[in-house]
């Protein structure tokens, strides 16, 4: 039996189902937290950007330990659903209590608690995402049999993405006028259905006999691990450079999503429109880039994806000059691209950790897994942190819950700048590293032959 008969699609559907956990995470925190602190708390945009940045950059150094630590748990339990499973249930309590700040204390205050609340819950997240992300290496020994996995995983990513992008605003809403409720209603609810998705994607780490009584290792240990991955895998370095770079664009554009919305379009439902635009295609077109991927190869398909991506979203600097309806096909053409952008550079990853095994030895997975969302986290961390910076330097004017200001041009011309032109120069930098990742398919089959052979 091959490998590609053992993945089943009850496990292809529950990995998959992880991603509604995964996509919420990253979609709402990313669309309405620093709107949240800018509008709602009063919080500055450098300030608001701070705390985005400081929960993140947390991430980047607890996410190498994590997946060292998720290694050791392998090889002393059998199996790495542990870890997982604390973070599924944590991270729905985490969550909510981000979006319960006392703004009546003022912006200092609610700022830090949403800091402290948003280190909880990003925390949660790295101790599910890290394992789940190796997971893929263990599943499965295929090279299409991985790309089969990814790419339903990325096709409920988007829709999760959809659910959560469209979604999460409407939620926000129930609390009719008083802005906070409607947060917190937003919280309860997507913290419960991402909690959910987590808890059913535990239930596909494998299980088996301990391989190996592993020494507690320290914390910098786990870091050394970790790099020592990064450092001896030129495929590795520059597949995490070319995610990292797109990561820090989508990051940009997610964070100012709601901003042209309301500033750009001058509608609170063009957000809905946006995601809807940008998602939809999204959906139909990730099985679309794995067919591809499987004729001409992951990397010349993730390539494509990211030229077909930088082209669209360079056309929406349109905006600056004529706003309106039109905007939303460019974004469903990025849309469309950023299927690929997802699932291949996923399906890619494990490639890589199994070229690794073939002269370093398996179960490192959790470590080639911390790196790579640690690297995630930055991208889409600094994303927003670049998008708070253009808005400090336009002269944003920051707002207290249902309070009406106007914006100057400069800052809606920044808007605009860092959804269109920006986002585009980084993903067209993101196909420098690209174009020089060495592993092809014929590097992939000889390493899983060999490894076939050793077994």
């Amino acid at each position: 039996m091959t490998a590609t008969e053992r993945l089943s699609r009850g496990v292809v559907t529950r990995y998959a189902i992880g991603s509604i956990g995964t996509g919420g995470f990253a979609t709402l925190p990313g669309l309405v937290l620093v709107f949240y602190l800018t509008d709602t708390l009063g919080v500055t945009a450098l300030l608001a950007g701070l705390v985005v940045t400081a929960a993140k950059v947390w991430d980047v150094l607890i996410d190498p330990w994590i997946g060292e630590r998720s290694d050791h748990a392998l090889a002393r339990t059998g199996t790495r659903r542990m870890w997982m499973r604390v973070g599924a249930v944590a991270l729905p309590v985490a969550f909510v209590v981000t979006f319960a700040a006392p703004g009546a204390l003022g912006p200092v205050v609610a700022g830090g608690w949403v800091l402290v609340a948003f280190l909880a819950t990003a925390t949660a997240f790295s101790l599910f995402q890290v394992p789940y992300i190796a997971l893929p290496a263990e599943l499965t020994d295929d090279y299409d049999g991985r790309t089969r996995l990814l790419t339903w995983r990325v096709v409920v990513l988007s829709a999760a993405i959809l659910l959560f992008g469209a979604g999460g605003p409407l939620l926000r809403r129930a609390g009719g006028d008083d802005e906070a409720l409607g947060y917190l209603v937003m919280a309860v609810v997507a913290g419960l259905v991402i909690g959910v998705g987590m808890l059913v994607a535990t239930t596909v780490a494998p299980t088996g006999v301990p391989t190996t009584v592993r020494e507690r290792r320290s914390i910098a240990a786990g870091y050394a691990e970790g790099f020592a991955a990064l450092r001896r895998s030129r495929a590795f370095r520059l597949l995490l450079a070319a995610f990292l770079l797109q990561g820090l664009a989508t990051g940009a554009m997610l964070a100012g999503a709601n901003y042209v919305a309301v500033w750009v379009l001058h509608s609170e439902d063009a957000l809905t429109f946006l995601f809807v635009a940008l998602i939809g295609p999204a959906i139909l077109c990730a099985p679309l880039w794995g067919r591809l991927a499987n004729r001409i190869g992951k990397e010349r398909a993730f390539a494509l994806a990211s030229a077909a991506f930088a082209v669209a979203t360079a056309a929406l600097v349109g905006m600056l000059w004529a706003p309106g309806a039109w905007v939303y096909g460019p974004v469903a053409v990025a849309g469309a691209a950023y299927a690929g952008m997802q699932s291949l550079p996923m399906a890619m990853l494990p490639d890589v950790i199994a070229h690794d095994a073939l002269t370093q030895g398996p179960g490192r997975a959790g470590s080639f897994g911390g790196m790579w969302t640690a690297g995630e986290t930055t991208g889409m961390a600094l994303g927003a942190t670049l998008l708070t910076l253009v808005l400090a330097a336009t002269g944003y004017v920051e707002s207290v819950g249902a309070d009406v200001v106007a914006q100057p041009d400069a800052a809606v011309a920044g808007i605009v700048v860092s959804f269109s032109v920006l986002p585009a120069a980084i993903v067209l930098g993101s196909l420098v590293p690209l174009l020089r990742y060495p592993l092809r398919r014929a590097d992939v089959d000889a390493a899983e032959a060999v490894e076939g052979v050793a077994r």
